[in-house]
């Protein structure tokens, strides 16, 4: 397989690379992330997708098996950057999906899009803003999506344990875990066009997904 993964220097997403190996390619923004990448036994193309075309996006991604969105403005950025990477930057990925004829993409959500923001201040309301209006992109885009919220991330190893389901209670989950889980995800065609949201629980991840 080969799997593009936005926000390929993020903590999910350098997990998800030392799960698959060669068959993952990480776009990173700053080329002094590469090596780290390719540590993981993965590809890393420099593509900033806050600048990049569509066809420049779409040449990247013509041949693969799958798309990941798990890019993110991160903690310090404002509001506007939310929106230019957790919304802009997914909307032109599924766009250059689209376009390079990969169906298969996997959204990284959050827990809480999809309904107005509970507490927090303004850039907490641009970040669940940002991440309900790329979900509502891509449900009406033509591709085989499934959309992931996972709770509060946490670096703690992962269990393999977890809660999945269309609505569950608030909760933590290891990166760890929603990286198998975007493994699994990734090979389960039961969980296209579902949105699932993720906390550690009881269930083996497999289980969880349906695969099993």
């Amino acid at each position: 397989m080969r799997i593009i993964i936005a926000g390929g220097h993020g903590k999910i997403a350098l997990r998800l690379e030392e799960r698959l190996k060669s068959g993952a390619v990480g776009l990173v923004r700053n080329p002094a992330h590469v090596a780290d990448i390719e540590a993981t036994g993965a590809e890393a193309v420099v593509c900033d997708l806050e600048r990049a075309s569509v066809e420049e996006v779409a040449a990247i991604a013509a041949g693969a098996d799958a798309v990941v969105f798990a890019a993110g403005a991160g903690p310090g950025s404002g509001a506007a950057r939310k929106d230019s990477v957790d919304r802009a930057a997914s909307v032109l990925l599924a766009e250059a999906a689209e376009r390079a004829g990969v169906r298969r993409f996997v959204q990284v959500s959050s827990m809480g899009a999809g309904r107005p923001p509970q507490g927090g201040d303004e850039v907490w309301a641009a970040y669940i803003k940002a991440k309900t209006e790329a979900e509502e992109d891509l449900r009406a885009r033509d591709l085989d999506w499934t959309i992931l919220r996972p709770g509060r991330l946490t670096d703690e190893p992962g269990t393999g344990l977890v809660r999945l389901a269309p609505e569950v209670p608030p909760g933590a989950v290891p990166r760890d875990d929603v990286a198998a889980v975007i493994v699994a995800l990734l090979e389960a065609p039961g969980t296209v066009r579902r949105t699932l949201e993720l906390v550690s629980g009881d269930t083996p991840i497999q289980t969880a997904i349906g695969t099993e």
